[in-house]
């Protein structure tokens, strides 16, 4: 109750993006306070249960809810973050090149939908001072994935050489990598998702990773993260293109353009919607992800997650993980331990002995 009584009500007094540098700053300086994560973890932290314990893409997950990517795009707060229950975190998006992203204000709260509205435009300080944070990291508790892009500048026909010099630069410090083709903010780039393009970045990606790992030794696995704006025809072709390519699974989905059932002013604002109004369609995409491929090509759902039931949705839809973001700035850092207490209730409560078995029940 700590965060809903005295912090939600002092970061929701002050301007969204400010609120979100003091969050990130304040964890990222924290981390280097001797015992200060050790307090967060016993305060915020969840323990590692046999239940719901995930070993995916040769990497073990304590927890099967993670952080979203556009929380910590710079590497800035992985200790923090990962003492406060997550069982795995994106970092990023990150491009090649720093660059400044679009003209503020670019972060919106609509309180009564619960849910954010965005259009960041890749905000980072680039590829190599990402590579510097992480390499400074002693250890890690959780899995970090590394999410790239392309930066602004770049033409679509070029894309693919952005691709390849953020893994050129992160391969040896994210635990697996996630390539962005969904943010509705950089002119363009859902292009990419389509057509050969989608089937080009995907064949440049793929052999990216594997000059990488015969030089730094070790496989790790890739993923693709895809937008819920696509006709059912699209997702079909995508997920064909995605499972052809040989990558290890699918992160649905980015944030939405649609605005259907928005109550506050704030929907007027452009950018990509997260939150609860995300969660049926995310939860739609998941699911026939889940039936086109049989199950066989991973998925890790986001989008509107806010409750146990939420995340336990989209794992019978299919999700093998889960990511959060809105909730974590709605809700707080108890959210976690919520998460993780209701989730093994559900399991228990249909017969589960293991989270894997949920997966995809729906569909059975």
């Amino acid at each position: 109750m700590l965060y809903r009584n005295i912090g939600k009500p002092i970061f929701f007094k002050l301007d969204p993006e400010k609120a979100h540098h003091l969050v990130v700053g304040g964890l990222g300086r924290a981390s280097g306070v001797v015992g200060a994560d050790a307090v967060m973890r016993g305060m915020y932290g969840v323990s590692e249960t046999p239940d719901l314990a995930v070993d995916l893409f040769g990497l073990h997950f304590p927890t099967p809810v993670g952080l979203a990517a556009g929380l910590d795009k710079n590497a800035q707060a992985v200790k923090g973050f990962s003492s406060i229950g997550f069982g795995f975190m994106e970092v990023g998006t990150v491009t090649p090149k720093g660059q400044p992203g679009n003209e503020q204000p670019r972060l919106f709260r609509l309180p009564p939908d619960e849910a954010l509205i965005n259009r960041m435009g890749f905000n980072n300080e680039g590829a190599e001072a990402m590579a510097k944070r992480l390499s400074a990291l002693k250890e890690r508790r959780i899995p970090v994935a590394v999410n790239i892009g392309k930066n602004k500048a770049t033409p679509n026909e070029k894309a693919n050489g952005d691709y390849e010099a953020c893994i050129q630069a992160l391969f040896p410090y994210g635990d697996f990598f996630v390539v962005n083709i969904s943010s509705p903010n950089t002119p363009d780039l859902r292009s990419l998702q389509h057509g050969s393009e989608l089937s080009s970045l995907l064949e440049a990606v793929k052999n990216e990773m594997s000059r990488q790992a015969k030089i730094h030794g070790g496989e790790k696995a890739v993923l693709v993260k895809i937008a819920p704006d696509v006709s059912d025809e699209e997702l079909e072709f995508m997920v064909d293109t995605i499972s052809a390519s040989g990558v290890s699974g699918i992160i649905a989905t980015n944030t939405t353009l649609s605005r259907d059932g928005l109550t506050h002013s704030n929907a007027k604002e452009t950018g990509g919607l997260s939150g609860k109004p995300l969660h049926n369609r995310s939860t739609e995409i998941v699911s026939r992800i889940y039936k086109q491929t049989g199950g066989a090509l991973p998925i890790i759902g986001s989008g509107g997650i806010f409750t146990a039931s939420d995340a336990y949705d989209k794992i019978r839809a299919g999700a093998s993980l889960v990511e959060i973001y809105t909730a974590l700035i709605y809700e707080g850092p108890e959210v976690n331990r919520k998460l993780h207490s209701g989730l093994r209730e559900l399991l228990a409560r249909d017969g589960f002995s293991h989270i894997s078995e949920a997966v995809g029940a729906n569909h059975r």
